[in-house]
């Protein structure tokens, strides 16, 4: 195949190389074999999942490490639908993910019907745009799909390519390409001017900081506008990390844990200045509709969409680059003391005394112990469950995009593949994955993935039988015990079975032992922690 005469498929595979991406995740079938063919021979290595869902959060978590859009290819019906999950948490957590689906040309669908449906019409709801590819006009619908897929609030863009029309050969015309669009900051007029003054008189400001600015990397900026004006944050738990979490001035994240809310709320309620850096509400909790009344405290949102969500509102709005209208507002202002009486440290004490590290063994003696006996640079993915509540707590988090989990969505069986896809984007970082026993089981086959990419990835699996933050709704409403609870299974046993490390632990100390093991292990491994049911009670 000559340069000047390629494939239609050629054409999508080539932009997406173009945009950095060298991985794409997924389960083939006849209809994306073209697809397929065309992502490698364009540098992009096609790694076989054991389901589409699977497939997708591997692709999300190479994008967490690298920048560049995921790829998750389906192929007709069944594919298609197995991948509707992660792609509407991709939708919701911002991930720009670029869905390749196989479908049959359209002249057949006329007299045929076998695994016959509409992909558009299931994915648009739960996509930002959905293309049908055509030969000619392959390029350009290549090119949006990826300046859509990144632009504004990121997010999933599907293309459906037909059988004939991905392996149609085309002379491509000109390539056209859509430069990226400069960061925006608010105007110089009358709401700058207001909002630099609320700064200048606050004595109690608090910053709320989510995904908006992780996508902006405004953590430098945010960084320096804190310390300078003296102000403490909080951050979603997406965007733990963003500064890091050892900084005098973090409060930690917010929006999970009812036993952290109850202490960050009452101290949001006592700002009189509230800046919410790029804060998408959409990882909250109900607890924080309309927490407080922008008539009565002076509230800045800076956010890269308007508001259309009505969680909260603001006394000012710019639609604008975290970083640089942080910068704007602080042009010029004085900096001066806040919160006088010892608030932030007497808050950071409360919110160290609801979550001790001290248990000699449990949930808590996990995280504590991982986190102390891990290096600093470990990626931690963390599955949807009670463990998360507190692990989203305990967890310190010293760079961003280091904790990565499901939020908007909140989905289960998803630390596995984020795992293995964000350490095959970085080989040599450590990777760990929390997960309850019901997530991994969830996605037991994707071990079998682990071995067959050499995956390294270690995966502590809180054991307990029982899907425990269920099971703990159940009681807290007086409710019987249905559906929540199975047998204890041999985790260890499994990830050797499939060719990894298996541990069984039930202290400190040999989960210590263990995770040294894990450091130095040539493969994945696997450590089941035992903990008794009901561990979560009162923790979270």
């Amino acid at each position: 195949m000559t340069p000047h005469k390629l494939r239609a498929a050629d054409l999508v595979a080539r932009r997406l190389h173009e945009a950095g991406c060298r991985f794409a995740f997924g389960m083939p079938g006849g209809e994306v074999l073209t697809l397929v063919d065309a992502l490698e021979a364009a540098g992009i290595r096609f790694l076989l999942a054991k389901h589409e869902n699977a497939a997708g959060f591997m692709a999300e978590g190479v994008w967490q490490r690298t920048g560049a859009p995921g790829i998750l290819v389906a192929t007709v019906g069944p594919g298609v639908v197995n991948g509707v999950n992660v792609i509407a948490n991709a939708e919701q957590d911002r991930v720009p993910l670029i869905v390749l689906t196989g479908c049959v040309d359209e002249t057949e669908t006329l007299t045929y019907t076998h695994q016959i449906l509409d992909h558009q019409q299931v994915l648009r709801p739960v996509t930002k745009a959905s293309f049908r590819l055509t030969a000619e006009g392959a390029d350009v619908i290549a090119d949006k799909a990826v300046a859509i897929a990144t632009e504004s609030r990121a997010g999933p863009v599907h293309i459906d390519v037909p059988i004939s029309v991905a392996d149609q050969v085309v002379v491509p015309p000109l390539l056209r390409r859509r430069p990226p669009a400069s960061p925006v900051a608010p105007a110089p007029g009358h709401d700058l001017e207001r909002a630099r003054g609320w700064l200048a008189e606050a004595q109690r400001p608090v910053m709320i900081v989510g995904l908006d600015a992780l996508a902006d990397d405004a953590g430098d900026a945010i960084e320096a506008f804190c310390e300078t004006f003296s102000v403490p944050f909080l951050t979603t738990y997406k965007a733990k990390g963003i500064v890091s979490e050892e900084h005098a001035l973090c409060l930690g994240a917010a929006g999970l844990s009812p036993k952290a809310d109850a202490l960050l709320l009452p101290f949001v309620q006592r700002a009189d200045l509230i800046l919410c850096a790029g804060y998408d509400p959409i990882e909250m909790r109900s607890g924080w509709r309309e927490v407080w009344d922008p008539a009565a405290v002076h509230v800045i949102d800076v956010a890269a969409v308007p508001n259309r969500h009505y969680v909260h509102q603001a006394g000012l709005n710019f639609v604008a680059h975290t970083g640089k209208s942080l910068e704007a507002i602080g042009a010029g202002v004085a900096p001066q003391a806040t919160w006088r009486g010892g608030e932030v440290e007497a808050l950071k004490a409360a919110l160290a005394e609801a979550f001790p590290r001290d248990e000699a063994w449990g949930p808590a003696a996990v995280i504590d112990t991982c986190r102390r006996v891990l290096p600093k640079e470990t990626v931690a993915t963390c599955d949807t469950g009670a463990h998360r509540i507190l692990l989203a707590q305990m967890w310190e988090t010293y760079a961003p995009r280091t904790l990565l989990q499901s939020t908007g969505l909140c989905t289960m069986g998803c630390a596995l593949p984020l795992a293995l896809g964000a350490q095959l984007a970085e080989p040599e970082r450590p990777v760990v994955a929390f997960t309850g026993d019901g997530g991994l089981l969830m996605v037991a086959g994707e071990l079998s993935t682990a071995a067959e990419l050499g995956s390294r990835v270690i995966v502590v699996v809180f054991v307990d039988a029982s899907l425990a933050l269920i099971e703990l709704k159940q009681r807290q409403r007086q409710l019987g015990n249905a559906g929540v609870d199975f047998a204890r299974h041999d985790f260890a046993a499994l990830a050797r079975a499939f060719g990894g490390v298996g541990h069984t632990v039930t202290s400190r100390d040999e989960l210590e032992t263990a995770l040294d093991d894990a450091l130095n292990a040539e493969t994945f491994t696997v450590i089941a922690a035992v903990i008794e049911r009901g561990s979560y009670d009162g923790r979270i």
